[in-house]
């Protein structure tokens, strides 16, 4: 009985919505024709999918750079508006198909142009939306970082062509890895979520793994062609970082897939073939960064060979060189008296040097202070 409430609830604010937008001008920022499409495929009816007029809203983004703008303004309404884990996800699974429409003015979007981070269902408790809310989440996270992804991709290839350097290829990939991961954070995790509307989203993230790993797999198979011991050791080392994630996520792929399998996505059925990156070129990498660190070395032992022979060649030279003698030097900067200054008395003394070199003063009586050290303080 509720479940028959909940659905006559939503069927009856959907077309409030409808009713609504039939009184509504065409500008700039709306379309009344897309903004009603957008409603019948984001409605409140989970038992189903409205791809007739989802694919009206991606005909129309092929169709004119115009209509960006009204599909921006119409689905954040739409979202912003909603307490629906049904409508919101349905809105997300219809940002999924507009991103992999890829049409130039996609770049202009960047961000996603709302905002489900955290999101929470209002129809229901807690403890039974919490599966949906968490894949709502992951969904959108997933969604917005590849959004930016997308608008970069679009923008480069809109700037003058050039070949990509080795380590634009090798951002490129780590980036690919990065968003390979958001989408394997997007899950039913809860024993409620085995519904209609759930299996079509997860078989689009099914479908979106393929290509994110597809790419993946041929970047690295480029990469361990242009990786070569004569590389240099930042290249190197990225590279084998990525072989190694690489490794480790098809790992991970293995894992998500028979989850998806046991949980009922049609598309989990047709596992990929995952990479298995062999050891020979994994030992190739490593030697390329052992030979670059040994490069590295010998120039810093040749440079600390050239700073030592500098270091004897100037101490080869005669005014570098250091003499030692029992003999005193007498430097005229140093004399404060002369010869004639010197006091004769009757008592033998022996300096060991010649008197006639050193200027010296005899004290004949001991000298005593007349003050304290309190009294040399002053104040």
């Amino acid at each position: 009985m509720m479940k028959l409430w909940k659905r006559a609830s939503g069927a009856l604010k959907d077309r409030k919505s409808l009713f609504s937008i039939s009184f509504s001008r065409r500008t700039s920022v709306r379309n009344p024709d897309l903004d009603s499409a957008i409603i019948h495929a984001t409605s409140h009816d989970d038992s189903s999918v409205d791809y007739h007029h989802a694919h009206r809203v991606y005909k129309w983004i092929r169709s004119s750079p115009a209509n960006l703008k009204p599909l921006v303004h119409s689905l954040s309404s739409r979202v912003n508006r909603t307490r629906s884990w049904i409508v919101a996800l349905k809105a997300l699974m219809l940002v999924h198909g507009v991103l992999c429409c890829k049409v130039p003015s996609l770049q202009e979007i960047r961000r996603l142009p709302f905002d489900l981070s955290d999101f929470s269902d209002g129809h229901s408790r807690p403890s039974k939306t919490w599966g949906f809310n968490a894949l709502i989440r992951a969904y959108f996270s997933f969604l917005d970082q590849y959004s930016f992804f997308l608008s970069d991709q679009i923008r480069s290839r809109n700037r003058k062509p050039q070949v990509d350097s080795v380590n634009q290829e090798l951002e490129s990939i780590e980036k690919l890895q990065t968003l390979l991961h958001t989408l394997l954070q997007i899950r039913p995790m809860a024993d409620n979520m085995k519904k209609t509307l759930i299996l079509e989203a997860m078989d689009c993230v099914v479908i979106e793994i393929f290509d994110i790993y597809g790419k993946i797999c041929s970047g690295i198979a480029k990469l361990l062609i242009k990786i070569s011991p004569a590389a240099g050791k930042a290249e190197a080392v990225m590279a084998l970082k990525i072989v190694k994630k690489a490794t480790s996520q098809g790992e991970d792929l293995a894992l998500y897939f028979e989850f998806c399998k046991k949980f009922g996505v049609s598309n989990a059925h047709e596992v990929p073939k995952f990479v298995r990156i062999p050891q020979e070129n994994i030992e190739a990498m490593e030697k390329a960064i052992k030979g670059v660190e040994e490069r590295e070395e010998t120039k810093e032992d040749e440079e600390e060979v050239v700073v030592e022979e500098k270091s004897i060649i100037l101490a080869e030279r005669p005014e570098f060189q250091t003499i030692i003698t029992d003999k005193w030097e007498v430097f005229e900067d140093d004399y404060c008296f002369t010869c004639n200054d010197i006091k004769e008395t009757d008592q033998p003394r022996n300096y060991n040097v010649d008197p006639s070199l050193l200027p010296l003063i005899v004290i004949d009586e001991p000298v005593y202070l007349t003050h304290t050290l309190p009294d040399l303080i002053t104040f």
